[in-house]
């Protein structure tokens, strides 16, 4: 099972998290926020400094994916999700691209979608995939 790690101060994130859940018919996925126990955990590896710069997916070995890596990751678990997930994989600069477009938006997206404001400045959002 892969693990979804999310900022749950940003209502972007929640409400990405929540379609994730809605999406994932299988059961293949299991959620967590960034800022919990079990997210601190999952995270230990990664700089506290960079853990709210993007999303993150943890395999069952450990490995931890994030930005545009854990969309391709992610996408794979999903009913219909394998063939964005391809994608995803064949173009991983373009994807890391268009998932930190979206992150240095995720306030404005949130606002859109009627969600709360994200408490993370979104400028801080670098290229700290792993």
């Amino acid at each position: 099972m892969i693990t979804v790690l999310y900022d749950e101060d940003c209502g972007f994130c929640r409400w990405s998290a929540d379609k994730l859940r809605v999406w994932d018919t299988r059961g293949r996925l299991t959620f967590a926020s960034i800022q919990s126990a079990r997210g601190a955990e999952l995270l230990q590896a990664l700089p506290v400094a960079e853990r709210l710069d993007s999303m993150h997916a943890v395999t069952p070995d450990g490995r931890v994916w994030s930005g545009g890596q854990a969309v391709r990751v992610i996408l794979a678990e999903l009913p219909g999700g394998r063939i964005p997930a391809s994608i995803a994989a064949t173009l991983p600069g373009a994807t890391e691209r268009i998932y930190r477009l979206v992150a240095r938006h995720r306030n404005r997206l949130g606002r859109l979608l009627g969600q709360r404001a994200c408490s993370v400045d979104p400028s801080r959002t670098g290229s700290h995939a792993k």
